[in-house]
């Protein structure tokens, strides 16, 4: 590698013919770089760096190891067999992913890649990922570069705030029979009868602070066992008080059932063990659907169409209800609806949130859990008139 040169100060290094053992004092300065080929055991100081720190393994896989945690500025990973850390190892500038996984214990969360303040990646792809946990801390929006073996799972986290430390690992296993996490998570244990289990993968998501939260799903997420539309999908959580599946909602929600994406509400992800996509059992999957009346809506306070009523939601208060545009964007949600959409959206995606949806056509669900019932229709919004 051209212009490899070693920076150090009070180091003490031992090498041998299968690794390299710090363990003194070791920087990195100014443009430096420096390449391990070998194991590196980090018993010593291995932080204030400035330099790049790259790890080649071109027929086999490396491993870091020791007592000390290193701190790199920047990093390259090209390490066909992959890196495996046996210590957390923190990111201040960029991490390059070329090739080869970075592979974490799954059973240890503490053990994580760790892109600090305004560290960020590029190059994740499909054979060059964390299978196991990646962490944040300083940021209030982050996509976790995880997955599983050669499938990348990202998952977001957006929060209106910086968050102080966040973690996540990606496990595609069934979390009612996990063969890597330490718990096991029931799929009959849900707030109600009508929510099904995705039974193909779920992400352990560690944060104290509140967010939300975007998972996708591909052909192997078996989304067809769990919804007949996208629009029947949710970001679930395993709750740790209630110890039961909680619907974590659905803000938006792209794609088709093959590929796709969806984001929850705003929660807490500490308040959960791991949280997964959901969708409906086969109770409610078996709804009648029942085409209603179309809607006209001026909410211009004049007491006329300033909202959407539809008689006789008194007889079933659990309901719940999904408008979308005619782009098929989800712009509002509310479980338990009473009556109360006056053309302002609460998908904090949508840009008009504040000043009421435009003028237009939309598409709405509401189902009834009560009555067993799926009713759907349009929904012609006028907003033409000053509030």
């Amino acid at each position: 590698m051209k212009g490899i040169i070693l920076a150090l100060l009070t180091t003490q290094l031992a090498m041998s013919q299968e690794a390299l053992h710090n363990f003194g004092s070791m920087q990195i300065h100014g443009t430096t770089s420096v390449g391990f080929h070998l194991d590196v055991t980090n018993d010593g100081l291995l932080s204030h760096n400035t330099g790049l720190v790259g790890f080649y393994g071109d027929d086999r896989s490396l491993t870091v190891s020791g007592t000390t945690r290193p701190t790199l500025y920047d990093t390259e990973i090209i390490v066909d067999q992959g890196l495996y850390l046996e210590i957390p190892i923190d990111i201040l500038n960029n991490a390059n992913f070329i090739t080869g996984n970075i592979y974490t214990p799954r059973s240890q969360s503490d053990t994580y890649l760790h892109f600090i303040n305004n560290a960020f990646y590029v190059g994740e792809n499909q054979v060059s990922l964390v299978d196991g946990y990646a962490a944040m801390t300083g940021k209030s929006t982050f996509t976790f570069p995880v997955g599983d073996d050669e499938r990348l799972r990202p998952l977001s986290l957006v929060s209106e705030t910086n968050i102080p430390f966040a973690n996540c690992a990606y496990f595609f296993e069934n979390a009612a029979s996990p063969s890597t996490f330490p718990k096991s998570f029931d799929p009959s244990s849900t707030e109600t009868e009508y929510l099904a289990v995705n039974a193909k993968e779920f992400w352990d998501l560690e944060s104290a602070v509140s967010g939300k939260v975007t998972l996708s799903w591909d052909e192997w997420s078996n989304i067809d066992a769990i919804a007949g539309f996208i629009s029947d999908l949710k970001v679930i959580g395993w709750s740790k008080d209630q110890q039961q599946w909680i619907n974590l909602g659905n803000t938006d929600v792209k794609g088709g059932m093959a590929y796709g994406s969806i984001t929850s509400e705003a929660f807490i992800p500490d308040e959960y063990e791991i949280i997964t996509i959901g969708g409906n059992n086969d109770k409610l999957q078996t709804f009648a659907t029942i085409e209603l009346d179309n809607y006209f809506l001026t909410p211009n306070g004049d007491g006329k169409n300033d909202f959407l009523v539809f008689d006789g939601i008194e007889n079933s208060a659990s309901n719940e209800l999904q408008i979308f545009n005619r782009y098929g964007i989800l712009v509002y949600s509310k479980k338990n609806y009473d009556n109360e959409f006056n053309g302002i959206a609460n998908n904090g995606l949508v840009i008009t949130q504040s000043e009421g949806l435009p003028t237009g056509i939309y598409f709405y669900i509401i189902t009834f859990n009560d009555l067993k019932q799926k009713h759907q229709g349009y929904l012609y919004i006028s907003s033409n008139e000053p509030r």
